[in-house]
């Protein structure tokens, strides 16, 4: 199964140059823990909740800094023709519930959770994703 049949299409993004404190009222009004950063139709960066809670606001930025102050920007991806088991097994050697999906162009078209692996896939397949993501690992960037 393609990581095109599962994932969830249409995400809503958020530019660099926003502040984080539009960044955080937007994930509240569409519930959501994380917004994937876009500029000149490429995906740039991830920001959650968690980065502008220890990025942002842990470091001492208010709520008028920058998107790009608090965002991850190595982003791990995944290609919307992958196969959802080798995906999974990447979310969970790398320890995320989610990650971007973009075409043969990179460009973001879509994100696949481990939420919808355990909806639209199987729950094996998501428990053993979540149970790696749960791991302990190192400090995290």
């Amino acid at each position: 199964m393609k990581v095109s049949e599962i994932m969830s299409r249409h995400p809503i993004t958020v530019a660099p140059d926003q502040t984080l404190g539009e960044a955080a009222e937007l994930m509240q009004r569409i519930d959501a823990g994380f917004l994937p950063v876009g500029q000149d139709d490429r995906l740039v960066g991830m920001l959650t909740d968690r980065d502008i809670a220890i990025r942002g606001i842990g470091a001492g930025k208010g709520p008028d800094a920058r998107v790009s102050d608090a965002m991850t920007k190595d982003v791990r991806y995944c290609f919307e023709n992958d196969e959802i088991e080798a995906v999974a097994r990447n979310m969970g050697d790398q320890q995320v519930r989610r990650v971007p999906v973009v075409d043969e162009g990179k460009r973001l078209v879509g994100v696949l959770s481990v939420g919808d692996i355990a909806v639209r896939r199987d729950a094996l397949t998501a428990g053993t994703t979540l149970e790696d993501i749960a791991q302990p690992a190192g400090s995290h960037d």
